[in-house]
């Protein structure tokens, strides 16, 4: 199996941002545990959400290291929940720029690299399809 450069680095973008997830939770969690928060149990509730998302992204990174297919759909999926979550950063009465462009940037990247990846799966397959079945061109009669 060819090592797809690709997929290795949409790995990595994707490992770096289920980090980023996991160090959030910790955050939340610290001030829960702080009293500085307006409700324990939005609080707590959104903690544990993080926390399940934190392993999915973990999760994915960790297939798609591994060439797998259900690893890049939900790479992509969560490339589009993040450019969705900095569209609401930048717009709004709250609108911080800042967070947007933070957001964007690596979910981005990795995009463009997972649609790159799953390119590459998909010319590998029909690659090994083709070596499987022998060259097209060849009618029934002639075997």
């Amino acid at each position: 199996m060819p090592t797809n450069v690709a997929a290795r680095a949409a790995a990595v973008v994707v490992a770096l941002e289920g980090a980023g997830l996991i160090a959030l939770t910790v955050w939340q969690v610290g001030a829960l545990l702080a009293g500085d928060t307006a409700s324990i149990e939005s609080s707590l509730a959104l903690a544990v959400l993080t926390a399940v998302g934190a392993i999915a992204v973990v999760a994915f990174a960790v297939a798609i290291w591994r060439d797998q297919s259900w690893g890049r759909s939900g790479g992509i999926v969560t490339q589009l929940l993040l450019l969705a979550v900095a569209l609401g950063a930048v717009t709004g009465a709250y609108a911080a720029p800042s967070v947007a462009l933070i957001l964007t940037v690596p979910a981005l990247v990795a995009l463009v690299l997972l649609v790159i990846a799953v390119r590459g799966a998909g010319h590998a397959a029909r690659e090994q399809n083709e070596t499987q079945d022998g060259p097209r061109g060849q009618d029934a009669a002639s075997d």
